[in-house]
């Protein structure tokens, strides 16, 4: 079976696809991936990469076919939009000139922006393959939830825009059960629903001492906290800086925070601010040496904002961290909080929750060592028997080919 893959981002930029590209095609199909130049998260082309990195190119096997688009930049809202906007039109535009291949089905990925569905609709068309649309997030609530977007009559374009595209996929995939609703109420077919979950990359999981690199200078006599991923607006970093806050008189705990984003600076200031010597932003890290500092850490973190829309969703660091044998605390509803507390990796709070969540720290941080291991391996236990990845992309074929015999639905 021949698959396109449509996603504004893929490899070297770190998402869930670059592993589930590699993973079809070590199952043997053939995957070819429209995508953009990679400019995520820092705004900027990536190393290596300039606009003569246009056109075709490889990674480990994979067929890959680049078009510009306007970068990131600093992240504003207007240049977000410019950036989503930009992605689609070269992919509709150049895409049709690059992919001329048949291919059997064509996949988009959709972590945000929606706007990618676009050109996943027209190469429905042109190829006469059924369309599958795997939601990470759900739009237009996502842009409300984290402020993005506060114009109504932008909102209500985006709806129409959401409802176009929804009603032309043949295979809807929701990350999170929470986003069934949500999704029919946008205009998805019900009966063309399936519940497809993240799961985290082979590289996450419990890691070796003798594999360790020097992460950082480790001390024995240190509790340490990690917090990894995105900084941005819906990761609730007021519930972190808190929590820290309330903690710095433990002089043996200490934060680590890995990652960058859109409220970096905002974090850098909040430390200096409230004087959190007992925290450490570490910047943006390769995927690959993520359980090293899951290996170090003592505790795992995880935190969100309080919105209805994203206690539907399922955060992907969740499925790292259980991959990785560590006991978790998070400040989050829904979804997320249940997956947490029903693995018995942890506790899970309400979101934005200060309070609760100092108190989640401090009842792990005085469990002894051995009952901090056994939370861990419940939660890789739990994370074999929901999210194991062989498993996933066993599903993700059994959906594959029910849509390819079904053909193209009418809509």
């Amino acid at each position: 079976m021949r698959i396109l893959i449509v996603s504004q981002y893929f490899y070297p930029e770190s998402f869930r696809i670059n592993d589930l590209a590699l993973g079809l095609q070590d199952r043997g199909y053939e995957v070819t991936v429209l995508t953009g130049l990679p400019n995520y998260p820092s705004g900027r082309l990536l190393e290596n990469f300039n606009w003569r990195s246009v056109g075709a190119s490889e990674h480990e096997g994979v067929k890959v076919y680049r078009v510009p688009l306007i970068v990131r930049g600093r992240a504003k809202s207007w240049q977000l939009a410019l950036n989503y906007v930009s992605f689609a039109f070269f992919a509709c535009l150049l895409g049709p000139f690059y992919c001329r291949e048949k291919y059997d089905l064509v996949f988009v990925f959709e972590p945000s922006p929606f706007t990618v569905g676009l050109p996943g609709v027209l190469f429905r068309v042109l190829k006469k393959a059924p369309l599958l649309f795997w939601v990470q997030d759900l739009w237009p609530e996502s842009l409300t939830a984290t402020g993005a977007v506060k114009s109504p009559l932008v909102i209500k374009w985006v709806g129409k825009m959401v409802r176009f595209i929804y009603r032309r996929c043949d295979r809807v995939l929701i990350q999170s059960r929470g986003f069934r609703q949500p999704a029919i109420a946008a205009g998805a077919d019900k009966n063309r629903i399936r519940y497809f979950p993240n799961w985290a990359e082979q590289v996450y999981q419990p890691a070796s001492v003798e594999l360790i690199n020097k992460a950082i200078d480790k001390n024995s006599s240190k509790f340490y906290i990690v917090f990894a991923g995105n900084l941005g607006v819906a990761q609730s970093l007021e519930t972190l800086i808190g929590a820290a806050s309330h903690l710095k008189g433990y002089q043996d705990i200490e934060w680590l925070i890995i990652g960058d984003g859109r409220r970096e600076a905002w974090l850098h200031e909040q430390i200096t601010k409230n004087a959190l010597e007992n925290v450490k932003m570490l910047g943006r890290k390769p995927v690959a040496s993520m359980p090293d500092y899951f290996e170090i850490a003592d505790l795992l973190v995880v935190t969100l904002r309080r919105d209805p829309i994203f206690s539907l969703t399922i955060p992907s660091k969740i499925q790292s961290y259980l991959a990785c044998g560590k006991p978790i605390v998070g400040a989050l509803d829904g979804e997320g909080a249940a997956i947490i507390n029903e693995s018995g990796a942890g506790y899970a709070t309400a979101a934005e929750d200060v309070e609760a969540l100092t108190e989640s720290v401090l009842k792990l941080y005085r469990l002894d060592a051995g009952s901090r291991k056994k939370m861990g391996e419940a939660g890789r236990d739990y994370y074999n028997a929901e999210f194991n990845r062989s498993h996933l992309i066993e599903k993700l074929e059994k959906i594959m080919d029910e849509a390819v015999v079904e053909g193209v639905c009418e809509s």
